[in-house]
């Protein structure tokens, strides 16, 4: 019988290090690479650049990060089906997004002898989920400054306005 099919709680430890070590790796890379891709972006926003530009550059960058999250599921999947630790890839596929997102309410499982990645995979989604969130309110930072700059100029202009009419008008 092969070894890895009938593995200790040892092992099953070392492999679902290993793995969330490399998905976590890969979210590192994906985020580094979203955010600087977002960066490039917003270096050409201007006042002028019109609010379905940006929303379309916000939806890009959540887009991007989800298909980060698919790719790192994929690779907890993929192995656990190759394995035939789970039988068919898309049962592997849902127990990871159950394990992944904590969620944990699937009809799928792990057998015993595998059953400690449950709880890794699910670190693994708590650690990168995390991770996700904290550029996403990096991200709607900026967005909210450059709101704020809106408003303000906007605040100014009008201001402006009202005063150039307050100088034709005759005073008292």
């Amino acid at each position: 019988m092969d070894y890895l099919s009938t593995p200790k709680p040892v092992l099953e430890i070392l492999v679902g290090t290993v793995f969330l070590i490399v998905v976590i790796f890969v979210h590192g890379v994906g985020i580094r690479s979203i955010s600087r891709q977002f960066s490039k972006s917003w270096t050409h926003v201007t006042p002028a650049t019109p609010h379905w530009r940006l929303n379309l550059m916000l939806a890009a960058t959540i887009a991007a990060l989800a298909i980060l999250h698919f790719t790192e599921t994929l690779i907890w999947a993929i192995p656990l089906y190759e394995r035939a630790i789970i039988p068919s890839m898309r049962d592997s596929y849902y127990y990871v997004l159950e394990s992944y997102t904590t969620l944990g309410e699937g009809n799928v499982s792990l057998p015993d002898r595998w059953r400690l990645l449950g709880p890794i995979i699910g670190m693994s989604g708590l650690f990168t989920f995390g991770w996700t969130g904290s550029v996403l309110v990096s991200i709607m930072t900026d967005f909210g400054k450059f709101d704020m700059l809106q408003a303000r100029r906007e605040r100014v202009d009008e201001d402006i306005r009202n005063d150039v009419r307050d100088i034709g008008r005759p005073s008292g």
